[in-house]
């Protein structure tokens, strides 16, 4: 074979391999834009933050530019030894980083479903307070008491995640117990009544008084009350109805009783 009828050869079978890596590579061009313009339009329904939305919109993107890069070369020589090297590579940089790499996927994760939002009052594992900032690798969360708690997001998803801000109902409950020789209709009757004037009562779902227990002292009852949390939260209803009902019960001379004991004195002289 002559070094003209080589090289023919040669042009032959490289300008299809050379067309081919081109239309592959200007492909996913395209598709980088496309799909990163589908994910951009689908996380801003969801209100996600700018930067988390930029972040995952360029990991799209690069990612499948990056695959169609290595397609394209593979039409010239064969990556797969230097994918299995990166494969290595990344393995082990994976294993070294494991932790924030989990935080990190769980970051990505807590920013795209939103189980809570800045501004959001939670409980997270022993943590209730109001979210304050959440980035890709942890939550920042000011506990009611006054208290910083940072949880790595990997703990965050591990932990029941309650969002009281998206309650917009809440149930509230106050234990009262009254003398044995009370009308319990009378006090049953007298609590309904007196919860009426909490800020954000609601009539649905209806209050309901349930007796429980016989005490030592007194005949237990729960005073139950849904309420509008947009209107008042939880602590302030069940304060204002302890003093709703107090005030109702002495009105009525329905007793709260308080624990006697009778103490024996031994008067005899030794």
């Amino acid at each position: 074979m002559n070094f003209g009828t080589e090289l023919e050869f040669r042009l032959l079978d490289f300008l299809p391999r050379l067309g081919l890596a081109l239309v592959i590579f200007v492909a996913s061009l395209y598709f980088s834009k496309f799909l990163s313009g589908l994910v951009r339009r689908a996380l801003q329904k969801r209100s996600l933050m700018p930067n988390a939305a930029n972040l995952i919109v360029d990991m799209t993107r690069w990612g499948i530019l990056t695959l169609g890069t290595v397609m394209a070369f593979q039409q010239f020589v064969d990556v797969t030894a230097f994918l299995a090297g990166l494969g290595i590579i990344g393995f082990t940089v994976g294993f070294a980083l494991q932790d924030v790499m989990k935080n990190f996927a769980s970051g990505i994760i807590l920013l795209v479903q939103q189980p809570f939002r800045v501004g959001d009052s939670v409980e997270v594992g022993a943590y209730e307070g109001t979210v304050r900032t959440i980035d890709l690798r942890s939550t920042e969360i000011q506990t009611f008491d006054g208290r910083i708690a940072i949880l790595p997001n990997a703990d965050v998803l591990n932990h029941a995640i309650v969002n009281y801000t998206r309650s917009l109902q809440r149930r509230v409950e106050v234990i009262v117990g009254i003398d044995y020789a009370s009308d319990l209709k009378l006090a049953r009757d007298t609590a309904l009544e007196a919860i009426r004037v909490i800020p954000g009562y609601l009539e649905e779902p209806a209050a309901l008084v349930v007796f429980k227990d016989f005490g030592d002292f007194s005949v237990d009852m729960s005073v139950f009350v849904w309420i509008d949390t947009a209107q008042t939260s939880p602590p302030k209803a069940r304060d204002a109805a302890i003093e709703a009902i107090k005030q109702a019960f002495d009105a009525h001379n329905i007793h709260i009783p308080s624990p006697l004991r009778t103490v024996m004195m031994d008067g005899s002289e030794k």
